[in-house]
């Protein structure tokens, strides 16, 4: 998993509330067992018409969002199904953090898992930001997830907090096998006396 201290880059502002997995990826593309490919049906429905033309009023389909890596957006993202495919998809896409104010359960863990920076900030603190972002044309953003703060392009400051373990995982760049891994002592000699 790659490791993440900080980003910056453009934030696509999606005021969307009650985003399921099913709108992240259609269920048709859940067969698969690898991440790759999966990001070209990020939100598939919402940015393309059904002859497969881009909808231009899709956000991430705005010249200025097309290489966004951050997604500010509205409340309860990513509830629904279990599926570890959405995470996949937006990740694949390109997206490494989502502000939001909350998230769905499992999306959220199986974000951190496959390197995924989730920040929760209140719903107005939400509204402002993407607000700030349309008004300043789009400027990058910075997330820096050492210091725990979101610095906008005039210089102001968004302090946030997550989880530690969530934060250490991510810094490390540590996915479960790798965490399980930084046991491997303690492992071997529960086996020996087993």
């Amino acid at each position: 998993m790659k490791k993440f201290t900080s980003v910056s880059a453009v934030a696509a502002p999606l005021p969307l509330s009650n985003v399921d997995t099913d709108l992240i990826l259609p269920a048709q593309y859940m067969k698969g067992l690898t991440r790759e490919g999966l990001g070209k049906h990020f939100f598939e429905s919402a940015r393309f018409h059904a002859d497969g033309s881009e909808r231009a009023e899709f956000i991430l389909n705005h010249p200025q969002c097309r290489n966004a890596e951050i997604l500010i957006t509205d409340r309860n993202f990513g509830c629904g199904s279990s599926r570890e495919h959405a995470v996949w998809a937006v990740t694949d896409f390109g997206i490494r953090c989502i502000i939001a104010p909350s998230f769905g359960d499992i999306f959220a863990a199986n974000a951190r898992k496959n390197g995924l920076l989730l920040i929760r900030l209140p719903d107005t603190v939400c509204h402002d930001l993407r607000e700030t972002i349309v008004a300043s044309d789009y400027a990058p953003i910075t997330v820096d997830l050492v210091e725990q703060e979101i610095i906008l392009a005039s210089g102001e400051s968004i302090a946030f907090t997550i989880d530690p373990n969530d934060r250490y995982i991510l810094i490390e760049g540590l996915d479960d096998i790798a965490r399980s891994l930084q046991h491997s002592d303690a492992i071997k000699r529960f086996e020996q006396a087993a």
